[in-house]
């Protein structure tokens, strides 16, 4: 499903909040004698987009085309705002200014990847009527633009009940989809949009029941798509995953391996349920991509944000369901590369014929995925393997080498080759680790002045496809 939608770029509109997640990253290492708090020793500080704001920057990291509707303040904040804007690509020309008013700008202190506090400045009431009224009218005159509409609430001001509801009515009398964030316990304003996407905490909150099992997860759910008038209804469960119900009651479950920070993690769901909905997938083919967005996002510190090779590297790191979706020409994966080196991942690489597999090409492959965050590994070709191994080999053929690999949890990406060294995917990849078995210890390993490192991996001793087939042929002339 990743690699179907991920080119389509659907033009979505984000409506909402607007605001500046600063942070200041340092270390503590003592206590003020002024009063008995942590002095923080500041490194370096980070201005992100925050609240519609990161909503809008996740799904430029997605592909999506964005535009962003708002009102901002009179201030400087709104300057730097505008600036933060320019550097993702994202035009300012559908922000409008309402003076004497003050764009939320929240900063945070990180101390040795801990966040110590947080302090706003910003203006929380509703915005004026005057605005509302610009607002609405540039909505009218855009929305033909748009596949889907996001509303990202966050109780600053913007999404009054007047602007939820106009919105909420022209894009349903268009036959565009409105998902929502919402906030408050009172969702009565969002009445009639597609769905929201309240986690298990506000949801009680809204609908006055105490979620504790799935019997009252499910009533919950019913009761919101009733009372709101919702096409489906859905709720968010942390480490439980996401809850739907439109015709039926189903959930599915998170795909998280370690949390650091969840902040933002909503801004990303709801971005990536935004973008598969506007790409006409179903909403539970929406709702797995957006558990699997929320699972990298929540790996990593502050306001994140994913891409589409995340996504694919993730997915086959967690399980390999599909491991097809991890074998990859030379020209695909070197799309996925440029991804993963913008995320700083270390790349290991190996290679093989992986002609009968047996414990020890596991236990291999398992040390080598140890060394690094992405194992490649490099398969011989049918023609590649009868050169190096004798006219009677392979045994299995590439497709079938190639998948039984892929779906070892340790590996990451097979990528097939024709040659007899695997020298062109080396100079292509330049990985950071080149591994190799312990019997090339005195052999000229190929590669190895191009990789940044090489390591050698001891086989189990005893353990080789030779030897197998040795076996086998041994066993059926007794026979």
């Amino acid at each position: 499903m990743i690699h179907s939608i991920q080119n389509l770029q659907p033009k979505i509109l984000v409506i909402g909040d607007l605001m500046i997640d600063k942070y200041l990253w340092g270390e503590s290492t003592r206590i003020s004698p002024e009063a008995p708090v942590q002095v923080i020793n500041v490194k370096k500080e980070t201005k992100v987009l925050g609240g519609a704001g990161n909503v809008a920057n996740n799904l430029v990291k997605l592909g999506a085309k964005v535009g962003v509707l708002s009102i901002i303040g009179g201030c400087e904040i709104s300057k730097e705002l505008r600036k933060l804007f320019k550097e993702i690509n994202l035009k300012t020309d559908h922000l409008i200014e309402q003076k004497h008013r003050i764009t939320s700008k929240k900063t945070r202190i990180i101390s040795s990847q801990q966040q110590v506090i947080r302090f706003d400045i910003e203006s929380d009431e509703d915005i004026s009527k005057d605005s509302e009224k610009k607002l609405i009218n540039l909505y009218k005159s855009i929305i033909h633009d748009f596949d889907l509409v996001i509303l990202s609430d966050y109780g600053k001001g913007v999404l009054t009940n007047n602007v939820v509801q106009e919105v909420i009515s022209i894009s349903n009398s268009l036959n565009i989809k409105v998902i929502i964030d919402p906030k408050g316990s009172d969702y009565s304003k969002y009445t009639s949009a597609y769905l929201l996407t309240p986690n298990r905490k506000e949801a009680s909150e809204a609908s006055g029941i105490n979620i504790t099992d799935d019997e009252s997860l499910k009533s919950a759910l019913v009761y919101m798509k009733k009372t709101f008038k919702l096409k489906t209804s859905l709720i968010t469960l942390s480490e439980g995953g996401i809850a739907i119900f439109d015709n039926k009651f189903r959930s599915h479950p998170t795909v998280a391996k370690e949390v650091f920070d969840v902040t933002g993690a909503g801004d990303t769901v709801i971005a990536t349920l935004g973008y598969a909905l506007a790409a006409k997938q179903d909403i539970d083919s929406a709702v797995v991509l957006a558990n699997l967005a929320a699972g990298v996002v929540v790996g990593k510190i502050g306001s994140a944000t994913t891409s589409f090779e995340e996504l694919n590297s993730y997915k086959s790191s967690l399980e390999h369901l599909y491991c097809e979706e991890s074998i990859k020409s030379l020209e695909q994966f070197s799309k996925i590369l440029n991804g993963l080196r913008r995320h700083n991942k270390k790349i290991v690489f190996t290679n093989g014929c992986f002609d009968i597999l047996h414990m020890g090409h596991v236990k291999y492959l398992e040390e080598a995925k140890k060394l690094g965050d992405v194992l490649v590994v490099g398969i011989n070709s049918d023609s590649s393997v009868s050169r190096l191994k004798g006219k009677m080999r392979p045994i299995n053929s590439l497709n079938d080498r190639s998948h039984i690999i892929a779906s070892l949890k340790s590996v990451d990406y097979v990528i097939p080759f024709e040659e007899d060294t695997p020298i062109e995917l080396i100079r292509a990849i330049v990985p950071d680790i080149l591994v190799k078995g312990s019997d090339y210890k005195n052999k000229d390993v190929v590669g190895k002045e191009i990789a940044k490192q090489t390591i050698l991996i001891d086989f189990i001793a005893g353990r080789s496809t030779s030897k197998t087939i040795n076996r086998i042929q041994s066993n059926a002339r007794n026979n």
